[in-house]
This record gives C-alpha cells, structure tokens and sequence, in this order.
C-alpha cells in the first residue's frame, strides 16, 4: 500500500480536497513543505511499522507482558494479571490504531470540530442535542473509582497513553499530519463516548414522525396498517412452532382523508423527518442511485447449529456483524492469555476495553442487532416557549436542568454555542413550535463492559448469556452462543422498554403526565430466546425477534426489522442436516435471494399479462426476457439484478405516489418492502393507481409493466445497450472499504463481490454507500474449538503498511483464514511469529 501515499500527496498537490468521514471535507490543505519532508512528513510512515522485535514501558504495570504477533499480524498478549492484559490491549491497539481511537471517541463526544474542523459542526450539534457527551461524563462521575469497571477502562487508557507519549512527530499516524493535528490523551471517560456512539449507529431509529406524517396523507387506519403493525411474514428469531414462516396478507385499508389533527400536529413541529430524504436521492448521479438503495439494506446475520445436525456431532457457529467497510476497519483482531484467569480471543473495536466478538476454549459467540424501538418522545409544556426554565409535570412546575454546549475548531476558538435542556426523561430540544423531551436506553447504559468480562468466566453458553444479562443494557443485541457440550442459545438481550398500559412506541406521548412514562422493562424471562431448539438451529438477521402472534409486548414495527435474509439463511439451514463448517463459510457470501425469488417473477407475469393485452413496448419485451432468463441470484458477473434493483426503486416511486406532499411529486416517507408481499395479491388495489397520471387508472400490472419499462430505459441510457455493454452487478454494487477521512489514495478499490439486497451478503461500496460483512466467523465447537475468519482490510491503520490492506481479497472472494489459539507463547511456532513485542513497568 506504500504506493498510496504518492496518490495522496499528488492529490494534495492540485488541489482536491480530502473529505472527513460522514460530512463534507475536513477544512484546510496544510502546507505540502512539512507533508513532504523527508523526516517528518508522510514519507516517514512508509518505515516498518511491525519490527521483528521491540520492547516498551507502560507505567503501571505489575509484571512483564509477552506478546508476539503472529504471520496474520494478531497479537496474542501472554499476561500474569486481568488488568496488565487490558494495559498491552490498549497498547497494541493504539500502536496500529490511534488515529481512529480519537476519531471514534470524538464522534460520541461531539468534538469532532476539534480534529477535523468546522465541516463537523452539525454531526457534533446532533451528538449533544441527543445528550451523549453528557451521559457517559455522568456515568464517569457515578463510577466507584475502586470498581471493576473503573479499573479496566483505567488500565486501557494507560496503555494507550504509553504508546501515544513514546511518538515523535515523524511518528505519528498520516492522518494527524494532514490535520495538523497531534493526538491528545485518551482518557477513561472516551471508552464511554465510543458506547454511546455504538448505541447511536445500533438503536437510534424513532418513527414517530414517519407515521405522524402517514397520517397527515393518507388517513389513520391507512397509515398504522403500514407504520404501526408487525410485517406479514414472520420467521421470529425466537423459533415458533412450525417449519415455515407465517405469512399473514390481510388486505390494506385504502388510502383516506387526511387526518386533520396529525396535520395540525406536523404543522407543529415543522417538517417531518422524512420530507427530504428521497428527494436527495433523485439528485445523485445514476451509479450512486442503487448504492444508496443499498446503504439502507446494511445489516448482520448470525446462526447456530445443534451437533445432530453437524457432519462432525459438534455444535456450530457463525456470525457477520454487517456494518460500514472503513479502512482501517471498525475491528481489530487480537488474542488475550492470563493463566488461569483468561483465554479468550476475536475482535475488538478499538477504544472499548474486551472482546466484542470472538471465542474462549468453552464456547463462541456472535451479535446482530435487535432493532427493538428502544426511544421515545414527549411533547413538553413549558413555562417560556424561547427561554424555558421549567416544565408542567402533574400539574406542577418542575425545573429543567440546563447545559451549555460550547464548540471549538481545531485552534480551539469558539464557534457555536447551544443550551440542551434535560427533563427527567431525558433531553429536550425544540421541534418547529413543539418542546420534545426523549428518552433512550442508550443514554442510561454503561455496565456493557462488565457484563464481557464477566462472561469471560463462564464455562457454557448459558452461562454466558446470563452473565452478560446481568449488565448488559443497551443497544439490544440478538447474542448467540454455542459451547463446546454441543448447546446452543439465542437471547435478544436489553432493556425493552414497556410503555404505558402496555402501549406502543409510535406516537408522541403527552408529557404533561407520568402516567405516560414507561413503566418498567421486559424481564430476562421476557426476553426473546431460545436454547437448544427442537429445529436443530438458530439464526437471527435483524428480523422480528419474536412472532407477535405469540407475544404481544411491543418490541418494534415493520419498520425497525427486515424479513429478507432471515427467510433466506432460515430456508439455507433448513435443506441441510448435514452442515459442515465449510458450507457455513459459503453461507455467509451465498448469492440467493428469497426477495428476488418471491418479486421477480411477480414482474415478469406483469410484463407478460400487459403483453396480451396489447402492450407493444419493445422495451417491455426485452426487459421481461432479461428478467424471465435471470436465475435470481446476485452473482457479480449477473445482468438481472441490476434491471431488478432499479425496477424496484422506480416501482416504490411510483406505487407511493399517496405519500408525496402536496406539490410534490417524491414520497415523503415509504413503507417497509415487505408489503409488496401483501399488495401484489391484490391487483385492483387502489394503492396500485397513480394519481399523478391524469385520466388514467392503473392496476397492479400496469404499475409494475410501467416500472419495468423504465427501468430498462434507464439502464439503457446510463450504461448502453446491454448486448453489448452487459449490466453487470459486479460494476453496480462494489465493495469498497473507504478510509476515515475519504482519501481515495487511501481507500481500496472498487471490486466486484458476490451478494446484494435480501442475501446474506448485502454488501455495496461507493463513494455514497459502503456496508457490508465488517467480519466473518465460524466455529467449530470441538474440545479445542476451531475458528476461521477474516475481515476486510488489515490489522494496521497506517496506508502505507503492508498490513493495511492484506486481507481484503481473501474477505472479498468469501474465504476465511484459520485462526491460531496458542494456550501459551511457546505454543506459536517460530515460523508462525512475525514480531516480538515485550511490555515492562
């Protein structure tokens, strides 16, 4: 990768601007004199950055710490003591990541500003609107200073602080010297920052004023038959009784009237949350269209299965946790040793403390996202609508507390201020007209960590899950487990919330009154699980955690879950008794689609009954062949899935017309994909008709035939004809893991994948959208468990590392690479060890 770092320099040179992670550039080119300095300058991070051998002090230490990097670059840390292993983890973390430990922090802290420039302002604006600097200092404040947990994220800070001192200024990772920046000091309270970030990207997902907006369109009953129900198909996470998913089609009430009082309430409170989201869309350029498209599908998958259906009579586990590709990636792979005490290896993300993912010599494990609805909102009364003070609770006045949020640039002068005011809700932030008070889970989390370390000392998998429910808060986490005794479980583990008269999470509550305020939190007992099913297996894919058929406490709505992938891996593990590891490895990139199963030829009998009826559309006829002869599956060299992609981005825009604004021709908010299940069974529904064309009444295959042909005609136009210029996935839906700092000199490049929406690989890379499998894993539970697994990209975060970038084509071909567990540092053969690294006070 040394060959980046001219790319980048050569950029710099002319001009282009180098763009900050999630906003839009990060300020000023520094001057190129000090960039190219041979001593100082980015030339000097293309010097070794693993020597074969090397030696350093972390004050605090109680003993000396062996630790030796193995040919994948994974240090395996050999420690006496717990916490001298968390000290050589926070080392060996900063010395390949430090960069991106500040970065991470400062995106949960709101003080991005301060590394990267004003460009950040908004994104740090929404972190402290939302009360999260201010809960992880109030968590550091409460914390008992001679605890477990205080202890532990002491003793990570310190090692990361010792790397950090022992830097010169030549040093130091690229990105500070472009910045103009040096790395400050990392502190306990930062771990928190980065907790509450996870929780940000994991459980932040209100819907309350999609279905306010609903409402405002098309009426009550029409908008809670979309917003406010449970999908159509179930395949629960929890298994339920029977062998194939439930499906449920009731048909959809008509779209209505408006509903007045929602119109009043969105007057309110301004525009809604989704007024501009699709319309941003239709702005990009042709290729970015379907990327976006994508970015909204990202997700993760896991499962599990029992020894009677293993080749091998062990249990098996896998797990790929899909989240954005960055370089350096989101984990980092390391392996921690303290005899008697602690043998655990995986993946950690780098600033929290543990292993997030990963095995003992007892059991694996795994997470995907619960997706619960775990915030919720009040429409507060208060004393001064410009300058509150107070707040009406039971008829009485109560005092808001009031914080001032004070912004800096990265010379630290001021600018922007903003007041956050909090109830006891949670915090408060103007709306339009309307004061709304929210809480979150997220906000009152922080004992995560213990609940891992804890689980550390488990011996099976039940012990494990019960271990991490004892701490473990939020953002929920479908958490499964095999063990070596041949047990598999599966827990959606939490805090969910329970609402007033056990309501729902979907509308803006009265915060005039506690009777509103949730009133406890589902039991462990209450939680979605489920341990060694009758079925023989496990798997859970961001779907419904439980069929609401058989529980009915809300958890979430259509909208928070996704059906596609849990009815495909559920389809995968039922056809096969016989599973091997090797088969779960090909699972994990497997490019078959039920969506393209259930919807494609739902479009190709809609093209073909338009046909008879006289349709001589020589566009129609062509993409109905392109579709017909496709075999619904998202190969990377396959031409069908890229006419089914956008047929069905061109069938949501004009199926929705209902749910456009007045004077607008783009919906404002659209339904769960899902419901396309439902409506096809209905082709004279009137939600098929689109009202924007005048005199004209459609039906559902005229709809679809019109959105076919479309397509086609869109493709045709921004690519060629495909006889000659074939439509390849491969081009449309790449992965490309980008850096931090969107230096394109640093990013991978663009490379055609197997996978996309509905399969268990929906993996997308552009400058626009880039989510995919950020690790993959499999385990066999045998007496010794054996683990395989890769993610894309490298252990080290310097671009001109050779280790920066070494595993993205394994991870891109869908292989895994064997994973070594030495129990102690003689047990790594000499030519297995590419480094040495000793640790003393």
């Amino acid at each position: 990768m040394a060959r980046n770092l001219p790319v980048a320099l050569l950029c710099l040179a002319v001009g282009a601007g180098a763009t900050w992670a999630g906003a839009r550039g990060i300020g000023e080119v520094p001057p190129l004199g000090a960039l190219l300095s041979p001593a100082v300058g980015l030339w000097a991070n293309t010097t070794n950055d693993l020597p074969a051998s090397a030696s350093a002090k972390i004050p605090g230490l109680t003993d000396a710490v062996d630790i030796r990097y193995d040919a994948r670059s994974v240090p395996h840390i050999f420690a006496k003591t717990e916490l001298d292993a968390v000290r050589a983890l926070g080392y060996v973390v900063a010395r390949d990541r430090l960069f991106q430990l500040e970065l991470q922090s400062r995106a949960g802290e709101g003080t991005l500003t301060e590394l990267v420039g004003d460009v950040a302002l908004p994104a740090d604006q929404e972190t402290r609107q939302l009360g999260m600097p201010r809960a992880a200092e109030q968590r550091m404040q409460r914390m008992d200073t001679t605890g477990t947990l205080y202890r532990i994220l002491s003793a990570y800070a310190e090692g990361i602080n010792a790397y950090r001192t022992s830097l010169s200024t030549a040093q130091l990772p690229v990105e500070y010297k472009l910045l103009q920046r040096a790395p400050r000091p990392w502190l306990p309270v930062h771990s928190m920052h980065l907790l509450n970030r996870m929780g940000y990207t994991l459980a932040h997902s209100p819907i309350e004023l999609d279905l306010l907006e609903a409402r405002a369109l098309v009426g009550d009953s029409a908008a809670r038959a979309f917003w406010d129900t449970s999908s159509p198909v179930q395949e629960p996470i929890q298994p339920a009784p029977r062998t194939a998913p439930r499906e449920a089609f009731a048909a959809l009430p008509s779209p209505g009237s408006p509903d007045t009082a929602a119109l009043r309430r969105l007057a309110a409170l301004g525009t809604g949350a989704g007024a501009l989201r699709w319309q941003r869309d239709l702005a990009l350029p042709a290729e970015a269209r379907f990327a976006v498209q994508q970015e909204r599908a990202f997700a993760s998958n896991n499962w599990a299965v029992s020894p009677q259906r293993s080749t091998s009579g062990k249990a098996l586990l896998a797990g790929d946790p899909h989240l954005e590709l960055t370089l350096p990636s989101i984990w980092f792979e390391v392996h921690l040793v303290v005899p008697g005490q602690m043998d655990v290896g995986g993946v950690t993300i780098p600033g929290l403390p543990g292993v997030t993912i990963g095995y003992t010599r007892a059991f694996a494990w795994s997470f995907t996202n619960t997706g619960a609805d775990v915030m919720d909102f009040w429409r507060e009364t208060v004393n001064n609508a410009a300058a509150p003070t107070s707040y009406e609770l039971d008829g009485q006045p109560v005092p808001l507390e009031s914080r001032v949020e004070v912004y800096r640039n990265k010379q630290g002068a001021v600018i922007d201020t903003d007041t956050v005011y909090y109830t006891h809700r949670g915090p408060m932030r103007r709306q339009g007209t309307e004061w709304l008070s929210m809480r979150w889970t997220v906000l009152e989390a922080g004992n995560e960590l213990l609940g891992f370390y804890s689980g550390l000392r488990a011996t099976s998998a039940t012990a494990f899950l019960d271990s991490l429910a004892a701490y473990y808060q939020a953002p929920a986490q479908n958490m499964i487990v095999a063990d070596t005794a041949g047990t598999i479980a599966i827990r959606s583990t939490g805090r969910h919330p329970i609402r007033a008269n056990r309501g729902r999470g979907t509308e803006i509550l009265d915060g005039r009154t506690r009777a509103n305020d949730w009133m406890g939190f589902r039991t462990v007992a209450q939680y979605p699980q489920s341990i060694n099913p009758a079925q023989g297996y496990l798997a859970s894919a961001n779907q419904e955690p439980v069929d609401p058929a058989l529980d009915s406490l809300y958890l979430g709505t259509d909208a928070h879950y996704e059906i596609w992938r849990a009815l495909q891996i559920n389809r995968l593990l039922r056809a096969d008794s016989a599973m091997t590891p090797d088969k779960m490895r090909a699972f994990h990139t497997d490019p078959g689609s039920v969506r393209a199963d259930r919807l494609a030829p739902v479009l190709v009998a809609a093209a073909q009954a338009r046909v008879k009826q006289g349709d001589t559309s020589t566009s129609l006829a062509a993409a109905e062949a392109v579709l017909r002869t496709w075999d619904r599956r998202y190969t990377r060299d396959n031409t069908g899935a890229r006419l089914f992609e956008t047929t069905l981005a061109r069938v949501s825009a004009l199926l929705w017309d209902e749910f456009a604004p007045p004077g607008k021709s783009a919906p404002a908010v659209r339904p769960s994909e899902s419901r396309l299940l439902q409506l096809v069974r209905d082709s004279t529904s009137p939600w098929w008709d689109d009202r924007r064309t005048a005199n004209v009444r459609e039906d559902r295959d005229a709809l679809l035939a019109r959105a076919l042909t479309a397509a086609y005609d869109t493709l045709r136009a921004d690519f060629g004809d495909p006889a000659k210029s074939p439509w390849t996935w491969g081009r449309v839906a790449p992965a490309r893991p980008r850096h931090l700092l969107r230096l394109d000199g640093f990013s991978a490049p663009p490379t055609p994948i197997d996978g996309g929406r509905g399969t268990l690989n929906p993996s997308v890379g552009s400058a626009y959208a880039n989510f995919g499998a950020s690790w993959r894993m499999v385990v066999e539970l045998d007496g010794t468990p054996r683990i395989h697994g890769v993610y894309p990209g490298g252990q080290s975060g310097n671009p001109a590392s050779p280790r920066y970038l070494d595993r993205f084509a394994m991870w891109s071909n869908g292989a895994l690479d064997s994973v070594r567990t030495p129990r102690t540092a003689a047990d790594l053969a000499a030519s297995d060890v590419r480094a040495t690294l000793t640790l003393t006070r």
